[in-house]
């Protein structure tokens, strides 16, 4: 009992840790060299720099364009205090330019601009980023490198502070790795993906059905399998689809479809509406959740020479990071299967999830905000 009462301790903690949690920053670096000179854009999200250095001037907790305008250039010298640039052993001095405002996926972004010029012309670029280092260790900086027709990325952060990329000839495998990790990482922070996964699965080691077989971690597995097989097989056809700009559907209904699904997985464990069909309900809703990562995979950016490559690690990382989860999900659920503490988790748990989903829902569908993750 002291045994089965740990485990669903862990559970709840996994259940409830994205209910308080909001998504970890990232940032869009773009640097495009010629010779010596470096132009510089970068994206940094409105909400990361006003907790750093504080843009709501009036308190209320909206910004506006007049407040964001005062603080430029306090904008300026934090993010450049935070980035160094070097080539061959020499700095190369950050300058300052214009700075306008852009929307993500995930809000509204100050896009700071710069320049830099280097000693002697660039053949390779060491980058130093310490942005919100201090503040935020899962803020990661998403780096793209651009010289004449070659691109190279990189993926920046308080762990991996600094790295030297090659301007003339870009190293493809670093890059197959870079988007590889980026597809783990946002598949762990995806908190609607996860949710929804998540919801799908918990019905899958319940003993019903016991005389058919179904009570064993066989038949778990089995089920675990098609469900996240038809995920995944849905998924990858958007989101490669997406990416190279063959299908594009508005970000708002893509984002409300997707909590949407969320919130249907979780009253499917409550209410008796799709128990059998889960994998094709994985399916349906997985070709939306394509369209939510093609619109992370789009904040960084495809190399162009490196394409299919740099689209297949992403998509191999989301595929990685979602199996991590099964694998931590399902010998856990399957232990605690019998207990009357599961199947209080798989009913109040799912009733957390639809509520929380319902939030995201009225969120995105109408341009709201109503909780703080």
């Amino acid at each position: 009992m002291r045994r089965r009462r740990a485990l669903l301790l862990c559970l709840l903690c996994c259940l409830a840790a994205p209910a308080r949690a909001h998504k970890p920053s990232d940032s869009y670096l773009t640097l495009t060299v010629a010779g010596r000179h470096i132009e510089g854009q970068w994206d940094i999200a409105l909400r990361d720099l006003d907790f750093a250095i504080g843009l709501d001037g009036d308190g209320d907790g909206r910004l506006t364009w007049d407040e964001i305008r005062s603080r430029h250039a306090a904008i300026a010298a934090y993010a450049l205090g935070r980035l160094e640039l070097a080539s061959g052993g020499a700095a190369c001095p950050l300058r300052p330019g214009a700075q306008l405002l852009a929307r993500h996926t995930d809000g509204a972004y100050s896009v700071l601009r710069f320049q830099a010029d280097c000693p002697a012309p660039i053949a390779a670029l060491d980058i130093d980023y310490r942005l919100f280092a201090d503040l935020d260790p899962q803020h990661r900086g998403l780096l793209q490198l651009r010289h004449t027709d070659q691109s190279a990325t990189a993926i920046l952060g308080p762990e991996q502070p600094r790295q030297r990329l090659v301007v003339a000839a870009p190293d493809r495998l670093g890059q197959f790795g870079a988007y590889l990790r980026h597809g783990v990482w946002h598949i762990w922070i995806g908190l609607d993906h996860i949710l929804f996964l998540l919801s799908l699965l918990l019905p899958a080691v319940l003993p019903a059905a016991a005389a058919r077989g179904a009570d064993s971690l066989r038949a778990a597995f089995v089920d675990v399998l098609k469900v996240v097989s038809a995920f995944t097989l849905a998924h990858s056809v958007t989101l490669s689809l997406a990416s190279l700009g063959l299908v594009a559907l508005p970000s708002r209904w893509v984002e409300s479809a997707i909590a949407a699904s969320v919130a249907l997985a979780a009253l499917n464990n409550l209410l008796p509406l799709f128990r059998r069909r889960r994998p094709a309900v994985a399916f349906a809703f997985g070709l939306i959740h394509g369209f939510g990562f093609a619109a992370v995979l789009a904040d960084l950016g495809l190399p162009p020479g490196a394409l299919a490559a740099s689209l297949l690690g992403f998509n191999l990382g989301v595929e990685i990071g979602q199996l991590a989860i099964v694998a931590a999900f399902l010998p856990l659920t399957f232990l605690l299967r019998r207990s009357w503490f599961y199947r209080q988790l798989l009913g109040g748990g799912s009733a957390l999830i639809a509520m929380l989903a319902g939030v995201w829902l009225l969120e995105r569908a109408f341009d709201l905000k109503l909780a703080p993750f």
